[in-house]
Formats: C-alpha cells, sequence, structure tokens
C-alpha cells in the first residue's frame, strides 16, 4: 500500500528538482497562511458575502488587479530564472526540459494570465463610472467572466507542482504540442487553462461592447464618449472575432492529442502549418487587443494633466477602430520565412506597416496635447511620457520586422524578443501602471505614496532599457530564441550579462510597487474631494471611493469632458444648477452561482487534464446544473430606497 501511494505521488506530483520543492513549501504555507487568518478572524462569511458572490463591477476590478499583480509576479520570477540561466556561457542552473517549461510559462502567463486581468480590471474599474451608468449591462456574466479567468489561471499553474509544466512554447506549435513530443498531462494543462479562461474574456468582451452602446448616460452620444471607452470598444470588438478562434484551434489540438484526430499532424494527412495560422489569427489581434486600452489610458492621463482638452479626438477614435479592423488582416508576418508565395508576404508586409499609421498618429496626438499645456508630472504622466520614447523604438523595430526580406535575417532571433517587450512592457505594461495610478484613489479613496512611485518608476525604465536594448545586438549576433545555454565561443556573454542585470532592476522597481501599496494603505494621501487629479471625464464627479450604486442621480451629459465644462462653468458663475430628485436605484443582487459553475468547469478541466473522463463528466454536469438553476432564479435585483441613498451620500459628504 505504502508504494502504491510512493508510486502514485512520485507520478502526480513534480519531483526531482530543489526549485520545485521550494515552490511547493511556498504554496503550502501560503494556504496556511490564508486558512490561519480567515479563520482566526472569522472572515469566511466575509470572505463569501462580499466578494466570492459580488456582482458588483468595481470589486470584480478589483479582484482582477489582484490576480494579474500575482500572476506578474509569477511570470517576473519565471522570467527572472532564464535570465541566471543565461547570464553566463555553459551554466546549469537550469536543466533544458526545465528550462522549456519556464520560457513557456512565462509567455503564457504574461498574456494571458497577467495583460489580460490587468486589462479586465481597469475595464471594470472605470468604464461603467465614465459611462455615468451604475454597472455593466450583464453583472451576473461578469462575474462569471471573473471566476472562469480565476479557475483556469489557477488550473494553469497546477502544473507547476502537479503533472509537470507544458514545454512546447507559449503558443505551443505541433509537432513539439502532439503526444510524441509532449506526452503527459502538461500540455493538457495548458489547453485546458487558456480554452476556460479564455470562455470569460469572449464573455467579458460581449459585456463591454453592450455595456457601452446601450447604458451611456442621457446625452452622451459615441462622439461624446471619453478616449479610454473608445479603445475599450475597440478592444472587446477584437475580442469577440479572435477568442472564438482561439477556442476552435486549440480544442482541436486537444481532440489531435485526445483522440488521435490528427488535424495538425503530417504523418496523419494534417497541416502543422494550419495551426500556426489559426493561432496567429487570434495571436496578433491579441497583442492590439491589451494594447489598445493603454492608448485610452494614454489619452485620458495626458488631457488630465496637460490641463487640455484631447488633440485630435476624432482622428483617435478613427484610428484605434481603424486598428480593430487592420488587426485582423497582418498575422502572417509571423512567418515569412515558411516559403509561401512572394504576393502573399508583399500583402502582409503592406499590411503589418499600413498598421503603423493609426499607431503613430496617437503619438502626435498626445504630444501636441502636451504642447504648452500646464504639465503636472505625478506618477501616471511620468508612465505616459516613458511609453512614448520606449513604443516610438518598438514601433520601429516591428517596421522593420515587417521588410520581408530583413525578417528572414531577424526570424526567431534576440531581435525579435527585444521588439517583443519593447511594445509589450513599453505599451501594455506601462499603460496599465499609469491607469492604475491614476484610478487607484477612484477605486480606493487614497493616493499611491509619490516618492516609493519614483523608485519603482527609475528601476523599471532603466532595468527595461538595460535588459532589452543589448539584446538587439544580441540578435544580430546571432543568438537565436530558445536558447537555454551556449559557449563561451560566440561571445555573447557580455551582452547578457548586461541583459540580466537590468532585468534584475525591473524585479527590484516591482518589489518597490508592492512596498508603495502597502506602506500607502496606511500612510497614503486620503482623497477627501472625489476628483485628486483635477479631471475631466464622470468618474471624478463622484465620492472616492464610488459607492457602490456609482450615481445617486444618473448625470445629464451636454459635451465631450462633460464634467470640465460644469467646473469650469461653476468657476465663471455660469452654471446652473439643477433641482435634484432621487429616485430608488435599480441594483442586482449578488449570487454565488457564478463561483460555483466556474469551480465546476475547474473540475471538468482537470478530469480532461487527466483524461479522466469520469470527473470531467461530473465538472460539466455540474455546469449544466448551475446554468439549469439560474434559468429557474428570478429573484435576481433589488431597489436601493431614496432614504439609504441619501445617507449613504451624507456619509460621503453630499447632501440631497
Amino acid at each position: 500500500m505504502w508504494e502504491s501511494l510512493k508510486e502514485f505521488a512520485s507520478w502526480f506530483f513534480v519531483t526531482g528538482d530543489p526549485l520545485i520543492y521550494g515552490a511547493m513549501v511556498s504554496i503550502a504555507l501560503t494556504m496556511v497562511a490564508i486558512v490561519f487568518v480567515l479563520t482566526k478572524y472569522k472572515k469566511w462569511g466575509w470572505l463569501w458575502r462580499e466578494w466570492l458572490t459580488t456582482v458588483d463591477h468595481k470589486r470584480i476590478g478589483i479582484m482582477y488587479l489582484i490576480a494579474s499583480l500575482l500572476m506578474l509576479f509569477r511570470g517576473g520570477v519565471d522570467a527572472l530564472l532564464m535570465r541566471v540561466q543565461l547570464a553566463f556561457p555553459n551554466l546549469e542552473f537550469l536543466h533544458s526540459d526545465h528550462y522549456n517549461a519556464i520560457f513557456t510559462t512565462h509567455g503564457t502567463i504574461m498574456i494571458l494570465f497577467m495583460a489580460m486581468p490587468m486589462m479586465f480590471g481597469l475595464f471594470n474599474m472605470v468604464v461603467p463610472l465614465q459611462l455615468g451608468a451604475r454597472d455593466v449591462a450583464y453583472p451576473f456574466l461578469n462575474a462569471v467572466s471573473f471566476w472562469l479567468f480565476m479557475f483556469g489561471a489557477m488550473l494553469f499553474n497546477l502544473s507547476f507542482v502537479i503533472g509537470g509544466s507544458p514545454d512546447a512554447g507559449w503558443l505551443s506549435y505541433p509537432p513539439l504540442s502532439q503526444n510524441d513530443f509532449s506526452p503527459g498531462p502538461g500540455q493538457n494543462f495548458w489547453i485546458w487553462g487558456i480554452q476556460i479562461s479564455g470562455i470569460g474574456s469572449l464573455a467579458t468582451g460581449i459585456n463591454f461592447i453592450v455595456t457601452i452602446l446601450k447604458m451611456r448616460a442621457p446625452g452622451m452620444k459615441l462622439m461624446k464618449m471619453p478616449m479610454f471607452s473608445w479603445s475599450v470598444l475597440s478592444s472587446c470588438i477584437m475580442i469577440i472575432f479572435a477568442f472564438p478562434i482561439l477556442t476552435v484551434t486549440i480544442a482541436l489540438l486537444y481532440l489531435d492529442r485526445f483522440a488521435g484526430a490528427h488535424f495538425f499532424t503530417m504523418d496523419g494527412g494534417g497541416n502543422p502549418m494550419m495551426y500556426l495560422n489559426l493561432i496567429w489569427m487570434w495571436g496578433h489581434p491579441e497583442v492590439y487587443i491589451v494594447v489598445v486600452p493603454a492608448f485610452g489610458i494614454f489619452s485620458e492621463v495626458v488631457a488630465t494633466f496637460a490641463k487640455k482638452k484631447l488633440f485630435g479626438y476624432t482622428s483617435m477614435v478613427i484610428a484605434v477602430m481603424g486598428i480593430s479592423i487592420l488587426s485582423f488582416f497582418t498575422w502572417a508576418h509571423h512567418f515569412f520565412t515558411m516559403g509561401t508565395s512572394a504576393n502573399v508576404i508583399a500583402f502582409f508586409a503592406i499590411t503589418t506597416m499600413l498598421i503603423a499609421i493609426p499607431t503613430g498618429v496617437k503619438i502626435f496626438n498626445w504630444l501636441f496635447t502636451m504642447y504648452r499645456g500646464k504639465i503636472s508630472f505625478k506618477q501616471p504622466m511620468m508612465w505616459t511620457i516613458a511609453f512614448i520614447p520606449c513604443f516610438v523604438v518598438g514601433g520601429a523595430t516591428g517596421v522593420m520586422l515587417a521588410v520581408a526580406p530583413a525578417d528572414y535575417q531577424y526570424h526567431n532571433s534576440y531581435f525579435l524578443i527585444a521588439h517583443f517587450h519593447q511594445v509589450l512592457i513599453g505599451g501594455v505594461v506601462f499603460g496599465y501602471l499609469a491607469g492604475i495610478y491614476y484610478w487607484w484613489p477612484k477605486l480606493f479613496g487614497f493616493k499611491l505614496d509619490e516618492k516609493l512611485g519614483a523608485w519603482g518608476f527609475w528601476l523599471w525604465n532603466i532595468g527595461f532599457y538595460v535588459c532589452f536594448m543589448p539584446q538587439y545586438a544580441l540578435g544580430f549576433m546571432g543568438m537565436t530564441r530558445r536558447y537555454y545555454t551556449y559557449g563561451w565561443d560566440l561571445g555573447w556573454e557580455p551582452l547578457n550579462l548586461v541583459s540580466t542585470v537590468g532585468a534584475f532592476l525591473m524585479g527590484a522597481g516591482f518589489v518597490f510597487q508592492v512596498w508603495q501599496i502597502t506602506y500607502s494603505i496606511k500612510h497614503g494621501e486620503r482623497d477627501t474631494t472625489g476628483d485628486p487629479w483635477n479631471g475631466r471625464t464622470l468618474e471624478w464627479s463622484i465620492p472616492s471611493p464610488a459607492p457602490f450604486y456609482n450615481f445617486a442621480v444618473v448625470p445629464q451629459v451636454k459635451e465631450l469632458d462633460d464634467f470640465w465644462r460644469v467646473k469650469e462653468e461653476k468657476a465663471n458663475g455660469t452654471y446652473k444648477e439643477e433641482p435634484v430628485h432621487l429616485e430608488p436605484i435599480h441594483m442586482p443582487k449578488n449570487s454565488g452561482l457564478p463561483f460555483i459553475m466556474s469551480f465546476c468547469w475547474f473540475i471538468a478541466g482537470f478530469g480532461f487534464v487527466w483524461e479522466w473522463t469520469w470527473m470531467a463528466a461530473i465538472g460539466m454536469v455540474g455546469v449544466a446544473l448551475v446554468m439549469w438553476a439560474r434559468s429557474f432564479q428570478y429573484d435576481t435585483d433589488y431597489y436601493v430606497p431614496v432614504d439609504e441613498v441619501r445617507r449613504t451620500e451624507a456619509s460621503l459628504g453630499r447632501v440631497y
């Protein structure tokens, strides 16, 4: 019996690597600490009532944000481990299989489990407040989206200690991702972690399109809508067209592995290049899905801290909506070397260059907005300014990669690695950090400490250039992707060592940001006005943190940046106060069904990973039962009485 248990444990758990043993101990201690704290302070009921069952878009946004920061830590540790391995030639810090697993999980986590939830967190935190709405269009579906993401991420991260991590690359190209080269459950963890969270992402895209089109405040025509909300609309349009492609592609890959379908195996009549076409038909729009909302953030931040109306608002709208179309016509530039016809290569080279035009338009719009503005160099503005030169370099190297003959030299080299990170860190991460700093007071009621933030800012930025600029040169010197070691004779060691130092500087910047958050919880400057930055849009017209119903009275919008108009009219004495009539506010009730249904998806996914059909069946039956129960749930909303609204507003310093 004991021998059987030991044999099962050695098969089920990942063994033999001290780093993974350390991770197991850390996970166990963290779980024990969480259970201890919740039990000691009797917070289990509070956790269930206030968070696990919430449908409040603001709380869902906060949970997305917390999850994304945890994933940033996990993906960042993976990056540091890779950089340690590459710091010097012939190191044996990581063996080859472990290195392959780490770069696979690093890429997957950073794109799908860090950037996406950070983006969705900002969607939830900001969009309903900018539109003058009291929630998203489908609050229940919003909770389902979050918990599907969360349980999908948990399923994927389990592979680190159970079964083994996937190691076929972050996009899992066949034949590396087929059974012959990736036996065992690791690749299935990749498939089902992404599949479950991807369903949630698609639902979020649908939800926010409907919210933006149908939930705007009276008078807010589309061309009076804040730029961030426009960028969210563009991103969500791309989501609803791109994510079904991902869902089908990895479903076909699973059928190859589970049922011997041979969609992507040459010996069975399939074609691996079909997988590359499908995965990049999702993958390149995905790059714009995550970066376009950052453009919206920069537009809000620049206008606020330059104290000027955004220059070229109409051209910005056209640019972000144009990107949502052009992004679907560039995917083949990821494999110019595949040997297709010259006409196909020329088409995708031209479309890749064309998409740089609407991207470049926005850079000039932000610069002209800042021109002769009274710029205030607070943290959101600092991250915005840091983005501009970084993204210009990333965009220029992207155009270099679009030149098909030159791409034969750059293809799969570290030049591409540098470009990719220049765009995604300099665009996405810098943008989302600007947004987090900007809207943090609205969500939590206090600002983040400026001094600690400055340390984080400079360590991130200096570390970024120290890390990735040498990689352009390494690419020209012939270093290709997926090297886990190299010899002294190649001359790569000085630049690799410099790159590793830069990665650790960025890690130190993240540590300062965590310190900044924990310090500011107690010592941060409190926002008593609801408008700490002298903002222009509707979210700054209500107290901080926003009440659960957002607006006691739905605002009437007359023009773009309507809150700025109101403040100007009050300053010059021309504002006419409208009589306020409070009414009961219709709100959705909390529900535990999204959590339960997503947990059932987790059970089903775990069964599919191990090919335990009995467990997969139990999980899917659970999903069906929850959906059946929801279809008969009629008591799903309530009204907030006027007296409660008055009491809440009075506690926030507003009298009606």
